[in-house]
């Protein structure tokens, strides 16, 4: 049944994958007004409904019309207290679309921590550094700035020559679940230390990228060092369908074998392979607070801003 939220006669449900076209519009809409251009696809917002628990930990906010006005969702992070939540709500709405969704939001964070022995959630939302308004929201709040990331592009003018592993260093995609398995370990014990990092088992890391429209497991490379793996980049279509970009979703050395320009022979080998499939650029994100000098790396190999996306949090 749905809900009625006070203000503006709207009601609330609880959305369904067959919404994933809906709540594309919304999202689209409060990016081109945020930052000129809608940041998402539809494949993106299959992909989020598809990982929620949509029956408990999302909602729908539709005005008298049926336009969908307002998105939210909390989604816990493996079993850890950590809660990743977002709230959308198209410009122009009244307050009460917005402050209905965020005592939802908070409350089913709370109880997610609740289920998995905690007591208390640890919230995160991204915030574009363009959007005054939303930040101005999640202050209001009590959330708190706690890292930035950055979104770094490249364009390409033609073929771009893939650099040759120096010796010791094969390269191997992801053509086997053996390469799939170390390329996992690699990710996870070389993210262990980054900014909300949450351990995954493997079964359900594959899971969800299996799940995701955007994986293609021959953008998956390992590299290793005398047999031993030590490196990995896992390069999705995220961006392919409204862009004709490349993605690098992740970029993880090993930190027994940092300094060995491993990072940057993976990043140039994924600017070869996009380049070769025709796209015009490839693009990444990076956490400004990463203890290792990531930025740095991505600057000298070419890249430069595109956009910042601050991240906020706050205990409950």
């Amino acid at each position: 049944m749905a809900t009625i939220v006070p203000m503006n006669r709207h009601t609330v449900r609880r959305p369904g994958q067959a919404d994933a076209a809906h709540v594309y519009d919304l999202v689209a809409a409060y990016d081109t007004f945020t930052i000129g251009t809608p940041d998402v696809t539809p494949a993106d917002i299959a992909d989020e409904l598809a990982e929620l628990d949509t029956d408990k930990d999302a909602w729908l906010v539709e005005d008298a019309e049926g336009r969908l006005d307002g998105w939210a969702y909390a989604m816990a992070k493996g079993d850890s207290d950590h809660v990743d939540v977002e709230v959308v709500v198209r410009p122009g709405v009244g307050d009460g679309v917005s402050q209905w969704l965020w005592t939802a939001v908070l409350e089913r964070s709370r109880e997610l921590a609740a289920e998995r022995g905690h007591d208390g959630a640890t919230l995160d939302i991204g915030v574009y550094r363009a959007d005054e308004a939303g930040q101005a929201v999640v202050t209001a709040l009590g959330f708190e700035p706690a890292t930035s990331f950055h979104r770094l592009g490249i364009d390409f003018e033609g073929p771009v020559e893939a650099p040759r592993p120096p010796e010791g260093v094969t390269l191997h995609t992801a053509d086997t679940d053996e390469v799939r398995r170390e390329a996992y370990r690699v990710q996870q014990e070389g993210f262990a230390d980054h900014f909300g990092f949450v351990p995954l088992p493997y079964e359900e890391w594959l899971a969800r990228r299996q799940a995701s429209a955007a994986t293609d497991w021959s953008q998956l490379t390992l590299a290793r060092v005398d047999g031993e793996p030590a490196a990995m980049l896992l390069g999705t279509n995220h961006f392919v369908s409204d862009e004709n970009r490349g993605y690098v979703l992740s970029l993880a050395t090993l930190p027994a074998y940092r300094g060995r320009g491993l990072g940057r022979l993976l990043l140039r080998t994924a600017f070869a392979a996009d380049a070769a499939r025709g796209r015009r650029g490839t693009l990444l994100q990076v956490d400004a607070n990463n203890t290792t000098p990531a930025l740095g790396l991505y600057t000298s190999a070419g890249m430069r801003p595109v956009l910042v996306i601050d991240v906020w949090r706050r205990r409950v």
